[in-house]
């Protein structure tokens, strides 16, 4: 099932989607030697994010999120590809740095409010973000 979206940082990837439960500062809430999420009050804590396809409402927290998801996609240990309901500028910022710095893309797109329910419930997603507009396929 295609559903079309924004492109924020451009790229494919394919993985098993990860819904976070709420949102989720990468500084201090992740370990990006290992993609695990350290927060302890989160929900999820203690999952990890590496190789999946993070679908998440929005980012939390500090500007300083940025340098962690960029350090995490570097190592492999961060998400394959990011959903987002918000934009936000912190998660953005952290995918295109790990481009540029270190030529490795992790695709970050927003979607329709109206295609949440779906994408909330997938196994796995599909991201092709060309230079502005994005398909997911979900499965």
């Amino acid at each position: 099932m295609p559903i079309a979206a924004i492109t924020l940082v451009p790229g494919t990837s394919d993985g098993p989607a990860f819904v976070l439960q709420e949102p989720l500062s990468f500084w201090g809430g992740l370990d990006a030697t290992t993609g695990e999420i350290t927060d302890r009050w989160h929900p999820q804590s203690r999952a990890i994010l590496a190789g999946h396809v993070l679908v998440m409402e929005s980012g939390r927290g500090s500007s300083s999120g940025s340098s962690v998801l960029a350090e995490a996609i570097r190592r492999g240990t961060g998400p394959a590809g990011i959903v987002m309901l918000t934009r936000d500028a912190i998660v953005t910022v952290g995918a295109m740095i790990a481009v540029e710095l270190y030529d490795v893309s992790c695709p970050v797109v927003l979607v329709a409010a109206a295609d949440w329910p779906t994408l909330v419930t997938a196994k796995r997603l599909t991201l092709d973000a060309g230079s502005q507009r994005a398909t997911l396929t979900v499965r």
